[in-house]
């Protein structure tokens, strides 16, 4: 059986998304992503030259690969930049598929909802498949989806914090009520975190500092492979109802 992930008109098996910043070199950047068996793989336009495909260059190898790149807009605090941003990656014959990031605080690196709705209304009305970055609110993310997002992704908590899910309950109630893909976007920090989204019911995890900032990048790469994969299929599984009170795993009828 396989158990694809469906975004806009493309699926994939892996459900782990992975960022290309902060790793020490190109080479380790290029294990990491492989060591991950990440599908999909986000690059920000504003901190990269989108130009340089020499030998050796980030944009050299995130294309000469299978990867969907997924152009993202950090660093943007406007609607504006963020749309204008995605034009040019277009232009650059980048993929449509594009992660919307319109950051509304320097400091908590939390998105501005209202700049990011109005770049999303922008960016769907031009053809293109937009997963936004937005705060862990319901209503956002219902709005979001209405105006035609072909997925959500919610923070588990500050970009870069490593702190991991801080609230499961309001994801809880993004998936209950999402026709769309939710995937956790931000504030994983190991491999247990990764699980709990996936256990939670997430459709994916994306995120970059947890494995570019680990002590063994490459390690951690594989233990998030791990962790999602496995958390993917206990949430299929259906876990047991927790209980109070022991209940004996061997029946009782019978016993001598």
């Amino acid at each position: 059986m396989t158990d694809a992930l469906k975004i806009g008109g493309h699926s994939f098996d892996s459900r782990l998304f992975v960022g290309t910043g902060k790793y020490k070199d190109v080479d380790e950047t290029r294990a990491a992503l492989e060591a991950s068996g990440a599908e999909v793989v986000t690059v920000a336009l504003r901190r990269v030259d989108l130009k340089d495909r020499s030998s050796g260059s980030l944009m050299e190898l995130v294309l000469s690969k299978r990867w969907t790149i997924l152009p993202n807009t950090a660093g943007c605090y406007t609607a504006d930049e963020a749309v204008r941003t995605l034009r040019l990656a277009r232009e650059l014959g980048i993929a449509d598929v594009v992660k919307l990031e319109v950051i509304g605080d320097p400091k908590t690196l939390y998105p501005d909802n209202e700049q990011t709705l109005e770049a999303a209304k922008t960016l769907v009305k031009e053809g293109f498949t937009v997963l936004p970055y937005c705060i862990d609110d319901p209503i956002v993310c219902r709005k979001l989806e209405d105006i035609g997002c072909a997925a959500v992704m919610p923070l588990a908590a500050p970009i870069g914090s490593g702190l991991g899910i801080r609230n499961p309950y309001n994801l809880r109630i993004i998936i209950e009520h999402a026709k769309v893909p939710v995937i956790v976007d931000a504030g994983v920090g190991t491999a247990s975190d990764a699980a709990v989204a996936m256990e939670l019911g997430c459709d994916g995890v994306l995120m970059n500092t947890a494995i570019a900032l680990a002590q063994k990048p490459i390690q951690m790469a594989e233990a998030m492979r791990e962790a999602v994969s496995a958390g993917r299929k206990a949430f299929l599984a259906g876990r047991m109802p927790k209980k109070l009170y022991a209940s004996a795993s061997s029946p009782e009828a019978g016993l001598i």
